[in-house]
This record gives structure tokens, sequence and C-alpha cells, in this order.
């Protein structure tokens, strides 16, 4: 990728949604309305876990870390976004490109790590709940989080490296709206089978192995639940893991369409839809699914909206 008839690229252009033109308009409001709440409500909720003593446990340690990708996932590709659906040249800088694909695979992969962790976080608050804060110590939730964020950045280097350095021979014409690995390999003039298998591979182990560990966990949670004699008490763990498991459908639905499938199948608009679903909309979605469904969250909110309000009165 880094050389196009013996002279570097300057920049590539993003066809986007070019056939749809009249979706321009509509798509900025979307995007604009919904990094706007991506911002606040992911940034409110890394505030609250901080400052407010009641929330400093596990759960919210990683409801913390998850929030903060989130901001940063968004930030990635949404701004860029932003500047070509509102003007008339939709490209960008090879420079930009190439962080964009590092960054972006990066921040993907950790999260799909994360929500396994998560899952671990859930199954021991529900399966072992005098034990939680022993087990669930912050050594250990330090480095499990150190752990999804090293397996994202492995995964982005190795990725990522291989895809750059893919021959484009005069193909600058990259067929999405942001640069995204399975798009560029298709760009590519050579044979990418090694690409494509690795990317297979990679993203086998990164979906289906935190996937996996989720379902073996939710089965014991289940199990668990239901031998709990209070109804409150097993509908105030269900709502607390359902926010969870409704995050996971969220993200991991269409990363399973989009990573998982050969790249010669499925609908390239269709495959646009769903990545624009996972990396735009699903963060914007996480703070809502956490705070609407648990009512600690909701309680700090109102306690540090009011100590503020003191503070601007005094």
């Amino acid at each position: 990728m880094q050389y196009v008839n013996g002279s570097f690229l300057d920049n590539f252009i993003l066809m986007g949604f070019s056939n749809y033109p009249w979706l321009d308009l509509p798509l900025f409001l979307i995007l604009l309305t919904s990094y706007s709440f991506t911002l606040v409500g992911n940034i409110a909720i890394i505030l609250v876990s901080q400052l407010d003593t009641q929330l400093q446990s596990p759960m919210y340690f990683f409801l913390t870390n998850l929030s903060f990708l989130d901001v940063c996932f968004t930030t990635t590709t949404v701004p860029q976004m932003l500047v070509n659906l509102g003007g008339a040249t939709k490209t960008i800088t090879y420079v930009g490109c190439v962080a964009q694909v590092y960054v972006f695979q990066w921040l993907g992969s950790t999260e799909c790590v994360l929500l396994g962790m998560m899952a671990l976080d859930r199954y021991v608050a529900v399966c072992e709940p005098l034990r939680y804060s022993v087990i669930m110590n912050y050594q250990l939730c330090l480095q499990l989080a150190i752990i999804a964020w090293l397996i994202g950045l492995v995964n982005s280097l190795l990725q990522s490296t291989l895809t750059i350095q893919l021959p484009l021979c005069d193909h600058r014409a990259l067929d999405h709206f942001f640069c995204e690995l399975p798009s560029l390999i298709k760009m590519a003039c050579v044979d990418t089978t090694v690409n494509e298998i690795t990317l297979a591979v990679v993203a086998t182990f990164l979906i289906l192995g935190p996937l996996s560990m989720i379902s073996i966990y939710y089965y014991y949670i289940i199990q668990a639940v239901l031998r709990i004699p209070s109804v409150d008490g097993r509908h105030k763990t269900f709502n607390t893991c359902s926010s969870h498991l409704l995050v996971v459908f969220l993200y991991y639905g269409p990363g399973i369409y989009i990573y998982m499938q050969p790249s010669a199948s499925g609908s390239q608009d269709l495959s646009k839809f769903l990545t624009f679903f996972y990396c735009v909309l699903t963060p914007m979605a996480n703070p809502f699914i956490y705070t609407l469904r648990n009512k600690e969250v909701k309680g700090a909110l109102r306690r540090l909206l009011r100590k503020g309000f003191f503070i601007k009165q005094r």
C-alpha cells in the first residue's frame, strides 16, 4: 500500500454510501447526534464511576474501561466521516488511513476481549457472592484489563501490518466510509489469500473465544439465578446481567457477519451499514443500556448532579 507507480500514495477516496447520495445529510445528522450522545454518555459513566465511592467495584472498573474504549473507538472514525459527509471531497490521507487502521483494530479487538472479562466478573458476582471482593480484587481486574488491551494491540500490529504492505496498483477508491481491513484487502492487486486466512483465523479466535467464555459463564449464572428464592433478587440479578448480554449481542452480531465470512460473499452495502451500526450506534447505546437498567448508576448520577448544584449555589 505504500507505493503506487513508484510514488507515495497521497490519499484515498472514501466511496462511503456514494450509491445513495441522498443519505449524506441524514447520515451527517445521525452521526453528529450519536457522536455527541456517545461522548456525553460514556464520559459521564467514567466520571461517575471514578468520583462516586459507592461505585468503586470491579463491575464499574470494567464498565469504565468499556466507556473509555467506546469514546476512543468512535473518535477514530466519526470525525473523519463527518468531514467527508459535510464536504465536497471524500478523501483521507495515507497517513490518516494507516493510523485509522491500526487504532480501529486495536480498540475493536480489545473490546471483544473485554466483554469476555466482564462476563467473568458477572459470574463471580452471582455464583461466588461471598468471595467476590476477594477473587475480583483490584490487582486481578487490572491484570485482566491489561491482557485485553495487549491482545488487541498484538492483533492490530499483526493484521494492520500485513494489510498495509499489500500493493494497490493505482487503486485509490476505497469502497467504505473509513479505512477498514476487509475493504483494504479487497483493493489489493495481488493474491490476498494469506491476509484473508489470517483475518478469518484471528477473528474467529477474538470473537468465538470470548463468546464461548461468555456462554459458559452465563450457563452457570442462569442456574444460580434460578436458585435465588427471592423474586426481587432474581429480577435485580437478571437486570444487571441482561445489560451486559445486550451489549454483547449488539457488538458481536455485526462483527460475526463482517469478519467471519469469505471476502467474496455477502453484500458490501449491508456490510457497510452493519459497520456503521457497531462502530457508531452501539457505543452510543452502551451508556443508556447500563444507566437505564441500573439503579446504582442513576443514583450516583443524581448525587453528583446535586453535589454540583450545591457547589454552584455557593
